[in-house]
């Protein structure tokens, strides 16, 4: 099963950036790809629409606000991925944070493994690359 782990760090307390991504239903306000984000079953569920089409269907697995992390599942998707499961981490101390986010999924659609890594990869670095903007890092 393939694995995607990256991180980033930012100019922002933990606090502060958890904030920003760590409500299940944020992802539009800092992922540039998400345009808008619904909730349903009780705030378990949420629909993403994508920037240019496309939608994509998770489930919160859980969720520790003291420990800044959420865990989610790809229920449907238009991505080469199955049985997908991500973790949003955020971690640091003082003025400065680390935001990790990783995945393990099987491959689908007809995409080798590493078209697969490289599809989230994309995912994952266009959401730091605009926090860092949002945050000045």
């Amino acid at each position: 099963m393939p694995k995607v782990s990256m991180s980033t760090d930012l100019n922002a307390s933990a606090d502060d950036v958890w904030r920003m991504i760590g409500q299940f239903n944020a992802l539009p306000d800092w992922h540039p790809s998400v345009e808008k984000s619904e909730l349903t079953e009780a705030g378990q569920t949420r629909t993403l629409d994508l920037v240019g089409g496309g939608k994509i269907i998770e489930k919160l697995e859980k969720v520790d606000d003291g420990a800044r992390t959420y865990t989610y599942s790809v229920v449907d998707s238009p991505f080469p991925v199955a049985n997908c499961t991500s973790t949003i981490k955020v971690s640091g101390e003082g003025a400065n944070s680390t935001i990790e986010w990783s995945s393990e999924f099987d491959a689908a659609g007809g995409a080798s493994a590493e078209e697969a890594m490289k599809m989230m990869q994309g995912i994952y670095q266009a959401g730091f690359d605009n926090l860092r903007k949002m945050f000045g890092s």
